[in-house]
């Protein structure tokens, strides 16, 4: 019976990976309908705003009368609050399905246990925790913003051979070494493409001029966000093209600009809790840092991060900005590592996530 459930639950997996890119903030779901052993019916959640899994899965069956005698896996606790779509229990329980397998719960407060219940209430059969570990990793972003009340956060830095990060600059008039390769150069523009947001702190602001959008791969642009306490940026720099929402989080107070929001912080208080919960009122659900080093050390130092990402190339500085220490970090778990043009990546991610 265990390799049945987690068959179906694992074809739901898959099927929910189809709304990949297109569902934030909303979790990605799979469903599928099983009668007497053969698939009757399946669906994801495609789009944001749009039909959810059940609704799509249910919608595909041919004979509706079979729905009488039939399970709905679904990889994600149904709803059970009106929001842009009515409520998935509510159409399990109207077509009269009687066995709902589900892999997760939904940690949204107007959903977590409330479907299952309603489900239970209304003399379904429910079955919870297939594959668990499997469909919570699906949605880690998702389930990190609602369990967590921040962003899922990406660390991403590339490092010389010996350890640094780039040669000692103090003005904006020299280039930063390049490091990243073009393999990996599309493969950050593809984090990129599926963060919500994306962070710069001051230093590395003022120095690079970035433009932190994505230009190497297929995809929307994430939040820009950038720390200046002081407001030293120049006004000119691609930051506030307003080609990008862009959030600049500040001691004082400027007048905002075209897709430009100024958002004073206690800068006296620890800085990135506030900058954290601001992200979090904004539904941001996921923040890649992208430097300086001075910056990842701090959302290291705070234990603010879920993912590491770092590059290693085949040069040595022998001196500068020296890369965070790794070695340092504690739940620390070595989750890949792979050879690209000479260049190693190495991912990294919490021990027990």
């Amino acid at each position: 019976m265990v390799e049945v459930e987690n068959k179906y639950m694992a074809r739901c997996i898959s099927l929910a990976r189809g709304g990949a890119g297109n569902v934030a903030p909303n979790p990605m779901v799979g469903a599928v309908i099983v009668h007497q052993g053969k698939i009757i019916g399946e669906g994801y959640h495609r789009k944001y705003g749009e039909a959810h899994a059940e609704v799509n899965a249910i919608a595909s069956v041919r004979d509706e009368s079979l729905l009488k005698e039939a399970t709905i896996y679904v990889s994600l606790e149904p709803c059970s609050h009106y929001g842009k779509t009515p409520p998935c229990a509510e159409l399990i329980i109207k077509k009269r399905i009687p066995r709902v397998v589900i892999g997760c719960l939904d940690p949204f407060p107007e959903v977590s246990g409330r479907g299952v219940r309603m489900l239970r209430e209304a003399g379904v059969e429910v079955v919870t925790g297939v594959m668990e570990k499997e469909a919570w990793e699906l949605n880690r972003v998702f389930m990190t913003f609602q369990e967590k009340r921040r962003p899922y956060i990406y660390l991403k830095w590339a490092q010389s051979a010996d350890g640094f990060m780039d040669r000692g600059r103090t003005d904006n008039t020299s280039p930063a070494v390049v490091l990243s390769s073009p393999e990996m150069m599309r493969r950050v523009h593809c984090l990129r493409a599926n963060a919500a947001a994306i962070m710069v702190g001051t230093q590395t602001a003022f120095l690079d001029n970035p433009s932190l959008t994505v230009r190497h791969w297929a995809g929307n642009s994430p939040v820009r966000v950038m720390l200046d306490r002081t407001l030293r940026i120049p006004s000119h720099y691609h930051l506030f093209d307003g080609t990008v929402k862009t959030l600049v989080f500040t001691a004082g107070k400027a007048e905002n600009r075209e897709n430009v929001e100024y958002v004073t912080l206690d800068f006296s208080q620890p800085v990135l809790p506030q900058v954290m919960y601001e992200l979090y009122i904004r539904k941001l659900n996921s923040l890649m840092v992208e430097g300086g080093a001075v910056l990842l050390e701090h959302f290291l130092e705070e234990n603010l991060w879920d993912q590491i990402f770092v590059e290693t190339a085949p040069v040595n500085l022998e001196s500068g900005v020296k890369a965070p220490d790794l070695n340092r970090v504690a739940s620390l778990s070595l989750t890949d590592v792979k050879k690209v043009q000479n260049h190693v990546i190495t991912v990294f991610s919490r021990k027990n996530q």
